[in-house]
């Protein structure tokens, strides 16, 4: 007898975030494990653009629904379109993007079904037939292993860690089913969202992040970091020292009480390495620290550190790379 898995496949202004299908790659994988149908849920707007991708990505049936209170991320709103699929399909694992709006969700749902719930996985493999994730402990210094001794089970999934699985144009779903939204009682209304940071990529999505701690001094110091970051489509972080110096907006920072980043280059400038900032980049690919102090933390955990001041480096990276790609 099939089994289901249902994904929330996350939007964003109207359009996929990249960790949803990252977390339909995870469904995949799951799916391993024996009969499994994969259902995934978009909801918010212009959701018929995101079931043509989502079947391209793998997506079984897709369940759709539209709403005016879905437009921006409530709890009550959003919670209640998940409950609303959780009844439809009855899944026996329902998986999430380990974002802020996943780890708000998730244990609302594991609550209301009754499940146990695994956060933050990184990875998963398929050993006698069960499911073993794999997720950090202590800010990164160490991985666990488990797994699940009862079903119904929900599951969050860090960006940027399992593969998306390669799309195919030709796949069409089964079903797609719009569903209808149980209007709950909302105790906040979102009207409107005013962005303090600009960019398109998100931090904890980007591929390449650039990071400035306090020794970029001012404001006016992250210019060259965000010149390299258009260059290279990557996207700028900061530390906690920066933003609590007033340079940046707290929406950049990464660390143990910001946000956590995986890209594959992380270069970090003019940042110490302090163990709080560690915990936010440390599982990033490929480490490089630029920084004027041969003895900062930041090389000890760096694969390619460069000893020298970061406005005097970055201009002659940012040359070289424009030559490189140009």
């Amino acid at each position: 007898m099939s089994q289901f898995l249902l994904v929330f496949a996350e939007m964003r202004e109207g359009k996929l975030r990249q960790v949803a299908l990252e977390t339909l790659g995870a469904a995949q994988l799951l799916a391993q494990e024996g009969d499994f149908i994969r259902i995934v849920l978009a909801a918010g707007s212009n959701t018929a653009d995101a079931a043509a991708v989502l079947s391209a990505y793998g997506a079984e049936i897709i369940y759709t629904i539209e709403d005016e209170d879905l437009e921006h991320y409530t709890p009550d709103a959003y919670a209640a379109a998940i409950q609303a699929a959780v009844s439809e399909a009855q899944p026996t694992v329902v998986l999430f993007g380990h974002t802020a709006l996943g780890r708000d969700l998730a244990p609302v749902i594991a609550s209301s079904m009754g499940a146990g719930q695994i956060s933050d996985v990184t990875s998963i493999e398929i050993k006698d037939g069960e499911g073993l994730f794999t997720r950090p402990l202590y800010a990164g210094k160490a991985f666990e292993k488990r797994s699940f001794t009862t079903r119904p089970a929900v599951i969050t999934i860090r960006p940027n860690n399992i593969a998306a699985a390669a799309p195919d144009a030709s796949r069409n779903p089964s079903a797609i089913t719009e569903l209808a939204y149980p209007t709950p009682s909302l105790r906040s209304v979102v009207k409107n969202v005013v962005r303090k940071t600009t960019g398109s990529i998100d931090l904890s999505e980007a591929n390449i992040v650039i990071s400035g701690g306090r020794g970029v001094k001012s404001a006016d110091g992250f210019k060259p970091l965000e010149e390299l970051a258009g260059l290279l489509g990557g996207a700028v972080g900061a530390s906690r020292g920066a933003c609590d110096a007033g340079y940046c907006d707290y929406a950049l920072q990464i660390g143990q009480t910001g946000k956590v980043v995986t890209p594959e280059i992380y270069i970090a400038c003019g940042i110490s390495g302090a163990i709080q900032h560690l915990a936010g980049m440390s599982q990033s690919r490929i480490i490089i620290a630029i920084n004027k102090d041969p003895e900062a933390p930041i090389f000890k955990v760096a694969d390619y550190g460069i000893v020298g001041d970061l406005f005097d480096i970055l201009p002659l990276l940012t040359m070289e790379f424009r030559k490189v790609l140009n």
